[in-house]
């Protein structure tokens, strides 16, 4: 994936205010103000393309957004009030602007998320989390999640290999004993091993606070030239807002 990009280049820090504030500013729209929602989507796709982020990378990512797809989809046939026929289908006047809220405000926030996790690996994340005076306590655990995540999913994939080596094939209600039993063990395995790895950091003086990570600084010019999306986004907000008023 392309790392020389403007986004890729920013800090970590500026990035994650930049989230927020935008995120924050899709959120506060009132759902009827659709020419709002539309000046969100110019700006988030013009992200996307300054980051050099490949459509495909994009689109595998929204899969996150399923549950509420299928939720914003089932909306206007259980909510109640007023009805509207649409194509011959008695539908909810709330439940199709609810729907439309899910639909436009949640997966506005995914692309920028993904713009976010695409452009910063998790390390830089946690330095920039870091950098922002994010509590340490929160720090350290997103730190060893980071770390043991590919620990863990190692000790399931060999786990995996030693059912199928002795006969495991699955897909049979008698087999859930089997899953069940690997899940407990991969349970206890962790917990043990995390134990194991709190009194080696112990007796290296460890005493509840990470070192701190090497971060660098932003610039007011890159805080302005990370924030001019997010910016434009809250314009657009209290326009919106003023608009609906």
């Amino acid at each position: 994936m392309p790392t020389g990009s403007l986004v890729h280049r920013l800090p970590a820090q500026v990035k994650i205010v930049a989230l927020l504030l935008f995120v924050l500013a899709v959120v506060s729209t009132p759902a009827a103000i659709f020419w709002a929602f539309a000046l969100y989507a110019v700006l988030i796709v013009g992200c996307v393309a300054l980051a050099r982020l490949p459509a495909a990378t994009v689109l595998r990512r929204l899969a996150v957004e399923t549950p509420f797809i299928v939720f914003a989809v089932l909306l206007p046939f259980v909510a109640t009030g007023p009805r509207v026929d649409v194509l011959g289908v008695s539908l909810s006047s709330s439940g199709v602007l609810g729907a439309w809220n899910v639909l436009a405000k949640g997966t506005l926030g995914v692309i920028a998320a993904i713009v976010l996790s695409a452009s910063t690996g998790p390390r830089d994340l946690l330095a920039g989390l870091e950098r922002l005076r994010v509590p340490s306590t929160l720090v350290a655990i997103l730190s060893f999640m980071v770390r043991y995540l590919s620990v863990v999913s190692d000790d399931l994939q060999r786990m995996r290999i030693a059912r199928e080596s002795r006969g495991y094939t699955g897909g049979r209600v008698g087999h859930l004993r089997a899953v069940a039993g690997g899940v407990g063990a991969l349970f206890v395995r962790s917990f043990e091993r995390g134990e194991r790895v709190h009194l080696a950091m112990q007796s290296r003086g460890y005493t509840g606070r990470m070192p701190l990570l090497s971060v660098r600084g932003a610039d007011r010019t890159q805080w302005l030239t990370g924030l001019v999306v997010s910016l434009a986004a809250i314009a657009v907000a209290v326009t919106a807002r003023v608009a609906g008023l």
